[in-house]
């Protein structure tokens, strides 16, 4: 696989520790303490464990109030989850295309989008980027855009636990981020993820949206409509664990990246998506981009190379705007997406990957290269 779970002995203690202490019910003491481990690893004073990245995204969209009605820019190159919630909400989502060097949100087609949607009369209260493979989007400029027409911004850090931004960890940026613990992820809780906010208010709101929306008192009481999306304390311990390799995972996974750059760095028109620098991403995977017009090798002959041995890849997110789902959307989009999606490719990358298994992909790579000459 791309990213296996890398589990071990240290999480099977924990979670052998939850089961006997009687947590075996969606809360109890190690989501508590994940929580505030969480919170304290980012840097942020409020933490929301639940069952998906995905229903972080929701509950922070339905707590602001959007719906039908808003318009939410949105990355397109970028898994289905994050537009999902939007359309959860029955708000409509804009595509905006990316950074050709990270992938990420551009900033100034986010401005455009914003510029074009104003003319056009439409409601615009929160946009989303995402942050790609573990790269953190920019940041700056998207804040400084945000804060130009008044807009919340909702980052969805699922794939970029661990990495930085300016010096600031992925997920304390913005009004309000969320992680995934997916089972592919940087490290997983099985399936999992975590609101991050700064607002105690929001905070509070979604989880007692998570846990379907009940009053404190004593009989099943609701004034709201509310969701089942609380993560279980089993699965906090699993996570636990995990975070307490987690430096060591990423580290796992940016030698692959420099191993990668090693192999590519003599192949003409291959470059490694998200810029030269490594230290701030947690190198979730590592994909390669590859210009027809400049490269002796196609993404196609890799692709086939690797099939035929059974080693597993995968092309970049497919744009959310060609999906047939998102048929009569709108974007402000200029191709780079398209592009990327047509001659990236992402490689094994995970932390529990052995070194053999590795060499047995860089001989692929280096055969692959060779032939074409």
């Amino acid at each position: 696989m791309l990213s296996s779970p890398d589990v071990g002995p240290l999480e099977q203690e924990y979670v052998l520790r939850a089961l006997k202490s009687g947590w075996v019910a969606p809360a109890g003491p190690d989501l508590v303490e994940f929580e505030r481990e969480i919170a304290e690893r980012v840097g942020v004073p409020h933490a929301v464990g639940l069952a998906s990245g995905t229903a972080g995204l929701h509950l922070a969209l339905v707590s602001w109030g959007i719906g039908p009605g808003d318009t939410v820019p949105v990355s397109t190159l970028t898994f289905a989850a994050t537009v999902n919630a939007i359309r959860y909400v029955g708000a409509e989502p804009h595509f905006v295309d990316s950074d050709p060097v990270t992938g990420n949100m551009s900033p100034a087609l986010l401005r455009e989008a914003l510029l074009q949607l104003r003319d056009e009369g439409r409601q615009v209260r929160v946009v989303v980027p995402v942050d790609l493979l573990g790269k953190c989007a920019d940041y700056n400029a998207i804040q400084a855009v945000a804060d130009e027409f008044g807009l919340k911004v909702l980052a969805d850090a699922a794939e970029s636990f661990g990495a930085v931004y300016q010096g600031r960890p992925a997920g304390s940026i913005g009004d309000a981020a969320v992680l995934s613990f997916n089972g592919n992820k940087v490290m997983t809780t099985s399936g999992g993820g975590m609101l991050l906010t700064r607002d105690g208010e929001l905070a509070a709101h979604a989880r007692k949206l998570s846990t379907q929306a009940r009053e404190p008192v004593v009989h099943y009481e609701h004034t709201e409509i509310g969701y089942n999306y609380r993560l279980s304390n089993i699965l906090a311990a699993l996570g636990r664990a995990q975070l307490a390799r987690l430096d060591e995972m990423i580290e796992r996974r940016r030698g692959w990246r420099s191993a990668y750059r090693v192999l590519f760095e003599q192949s003409a028109g291959v470059t490694v998506l998200g810029g030269p620098e490594d230290s701030d991403t947690n190198c979730w995977l590592t994909a390669v981009i590859v210009d027809p017009d400049r490269s002796s090798w196609s993404v196609a002959d890799l692709v086939a190379a690797m099939t035929a041995a059974q080693i597993e890849t995968r092309p970049m997110w497919k744009p959310i705007h060609l999906q047939p789902v998102s048929a009569r959307l709108r974007g402000t989009l200029d191709g780079t997406a398209e592009r990327l999606f047509e001659t990236g490719l992402t490689l094994p990358s995970g932390s529990g990957m052995s070194d053999a298994e590795f060499n047995r992909v860089a001989d692929i790579i280096t055969d692959v290269i060779e032939r074409a000459g």
